[in-house]
């Protein structure tokens, strides 16, 4: 029989993303609207070791939905890998009487929650908080509509200077394990060339393209790399490979960087994170809990948090016959 839910934590983890501020108000009105009380969390898990709380209401998170970053900080902890870090942590939430968590952040964030859940039985349930987009169970993790539209403006810009001075750039996005930015981002930012670790391109194939690009008259490129593409050491290297092959080309690099971390949410992820926060908090009022809450063909659902963990977030095939289609 399920225990009766008298007080929910929420915390912030890992990488910070836009949206993370909209799920936290959604977490907290949607607490004060069942009559439950609320207590954020600050700097994540090692905020719930240090006993670093503030309770919360529906007035204390006014005009953060707008708002990028995370008002509650966001932290890692290694003491929180350990069975003594998260026993600490277990005692300062009893000591203030949170008995559940929302825990809004990545799949490190989520394997702390499943292993403290399996410890202690306490209910946990996952809001999946990055602009990667790599997280099984849900189409769209908060931050990876915001960070497509930033990357897609700063292409947008760069393509200015490309097309004045006839240069090819390369354009580094975020994306350590996944190319969801890179590809989307490519696509709607109109790039000659794409590179993502899920799809190897090879050196000789992009410089074939290039020299295509060259031919067929265009007189300035972008290529979109995602940081965990495999095609050379980093971005550097590859321009150094490019230039001493192709040297017609005037090439320049752009690491875009934590700039795509930052800046306003866009509405579809303050949609977003409301619909999540609000799933998230009901569900543990009837009861349930270790889930994921995402989104799928426009429905919000849930996701047992392990396999939302050991699940592999999969690329859009079609989106990259697209992509090749659209660089001719």
């Amino acid at each position: 029989m399920s225990k009766t839910i008298k007080k929910v934590g929420v915390l912030t983890s890992g990488g910070d993303s836009p949206g993370m501020n909209a799920a936290i108000r959604s977490v907290v009105r949607t607490c004060a609207y069942h009559n439950i009380e609320c207590v954020g969390i600050y700097r994540g898990y090692q905020g719930m070791i240090e006993g670093d709380f503030i309770e919360m209401g529906a007035r204390s998170v006014h005009n953060i939905i707008n708002k990028g970053g995370t008002i509650l900080k966001s932290a890692r902890s290694k003491e929180f890998r350990t069975p003594e870090g998260r026993k600490k942590a277990f005692d300062e939430l009893t000591k203030v009487g949170v008995d559940a968590l929302v825990i809004i952040g990545g799949d490190g964030s989520f394997t702390g929650a499943e292993i403290f859940n399996q410890e202690y039985g306490f209910p946990v349930m996952g809001i999946p908080g990055t602009i990667d987009n790599d997280i099984y169970g849900t189409s769209h993790t908060l931050g990876y509509d915001t960070a497509l539209n930033t990357v897609v403006e700063c292409i947008d810009k760069i393509r200015d200077t490309a097309s004045s001075h006839n240069r090819l750039f390369f354009v580094e996005v975020m994306g350590r394990d996944a190319g969801h930015i890179a590809l989307n981002a490519g696509i709607g930012g109109g790039a000659e060339e794409i590179l993502i670790p899920e799809a190897e391109l090879g050196l000789e194939r992009l410089l074939e393209s290039l020299q295509k690009s060259k031919a067929t008259g265009k007189s300035s490129s972008i290529v979109v790399i995602a940081e965990g593409d495999k095609i050379g050491k980093n971005v550097f290297e590859l321009k150094d490979f490019v230039e001493a092959n192709l040297p017609e080309y005037d090439i320049r690099v752009s690491v875009l960087g934590h700039m795509q971390r930052g800046g306003a949410p866009s509405c579809y992820d303050r949609v977003l994170a409301s619909r999540l926060g609000v799933k998230a908090v009901e569900s543990l009022i009837e009861g349930k809990s270790n889930f994921m809450v995402g989104m799928l063909n426009d429905e919000v659902t849930l996701t047992p948090l392990l396999q939302a963990i050991k699940g592999e977030s999969v690329i859009d095939r079609e989106l990259l016959r697209v992509s090749e289609i659209m660089s001719i």
